[in-house]
């Protein structure tokens, strides 16, 4: 592994650097890719930010979105990038696959590997890990990079410190997650303080929706919600003619399972998913429930304890049977107080 000192040697000169995050970027995703890219580009780096796919149009206000390489829409020109980088930054994932047919250029590039990320069992691909699964967000993880690691909180300017306030605001749900600590706030104040317009931010994602997304929560939450009191657990599943029906594009689920998880009583939500090529969870929890157990365990993913996710290639119904019988196992879990 590469140390803090070598890599602090390395990027001292310009460098050919790759970002990339995880498929399908959410809020911390793109905010800690677009906060790091707009901080090195400061330096005289020649920087690229490649994410394996699209991402919502709610996150397209974000300074430097434009310069992003989506890699579905240009592989050539991504594959290139990666082959001839020197330093490829891998933010808010820890394993390869989570970048897709991405992920086997980026093992195969010679370029220096940095993972900065806070979810749990990485894989062993870095040669230099800032890693910390009590951090809320890999955003919070860019931010220590710069002001503890690299010792240049002057490189934090206005776009910087507002892609990376996005990051963390959303990870942490707006700051009412239990990993939104006292230091989280801190963070969020420095931030402010460096020119991050914390209400401006909070209205471009939290109320910036298209009415097809709007109208798509109504039908999830009136006609698709089931409450299962026996277990506290809630469930929504939505199949691939319902997503047609209301023009779903990328995001437009975003948030949809929290709605489930903050029914009164509640401990345990799932919103499951028909995608063109499987089926799809997010699983929500409170407490000390574990959530990313069951995806890891039965769904082929993981996550954080309480936002976890995971995949599933049987059909939606049989997917929805199987989700239910495993809340038997956990039912002293979900019913204690």
């Amino acid at each position: 592994m590469l140390t803090l000192t070598e890599l602090k040697a390395l990027l001292a000169t310009p460098q050919r650097i790759v970002i990339t995050t995880h498929h399908k970027p959410d809020g911390d995703a793109m905010g800690s890719s677009l906060g790091l890219y707009g901080y090195l580009i400061q330096k005289g780096h020649h920087v690229k930010v490649i994410t394996p796919t699209d991402y919502p149009t709610f996150l397209h206000w974000m300074p430097n979105n434009a310069d992003v390489i989506i890699f579905t829409e240009a592989q050539e020109q991504a594959a290139k990038l990666v082959d001839e980088a020197s330093i490829i930054f891998c933010l808010d994932f820890n394993t390869l696959s989570r970048i897709n047919e991405l992920g086997e250029l980026v093992r195969a590039a010679k370029a220096t590997k940095v993972m900065i990320d806070h979810h749990l069992e990485p894989e062993d691909f870095d040669d230099y890990r800032h890693w910390d699964i009590n951090a809320c967000a890999a955003a919070q993880l860019v931010y220590d990079f710069i002001v503890n690691q690299l010792q240049d909180v002057d490189g934090i300017n206005k776009d910087v410190a507002s892609c990376l306030y996005t990051g963390i605001m959303t990870d942490s749900g707006s700051f009412r997650f239990p990993s939104a600590t006292s230091e989280v706030y801190r963070i969020a104040a420095d931030l402010i303080d460096l020119g991050a317009e914390h209400w401006k931010i909070h209205q471009l994602v939290y109320d910036n929706a298209s009415e097809n997304r709007i109208r798509f929560l109504g039908y999830c939450l009136s006609n698709k919600l089931e409450v299962i009191r026996e277990y506290n657990t809630a469930i929504i599943s939505v199949t691939k003619e319902e997503l047609a029906k209301y023009q779903s594009a990328t995001g437009d689920t975003e948030g949809v399972v929290n709605y489930a998880l903050s029914i009164n009583g509640i401990k345990l939500a799932a919103l499951i998913i028909e995608r063109t090529d499987k089926i799809k969870l997010s699983v929500r929890s409170t407490g000390d429930f574990p959530a990313n157990e069951i995806c890891k365990k039965y769904f082929n993913g993981g996550g954080h304890r309480n936002a976890a996710g995971g995949a599933a290639e049987k059909p939606l119904a049989e997917v929805v049977a199987e989700f239910k019988s495993i809340l038997e196992e956990y039912k002293e879990q979900l019913l204690a107080s």
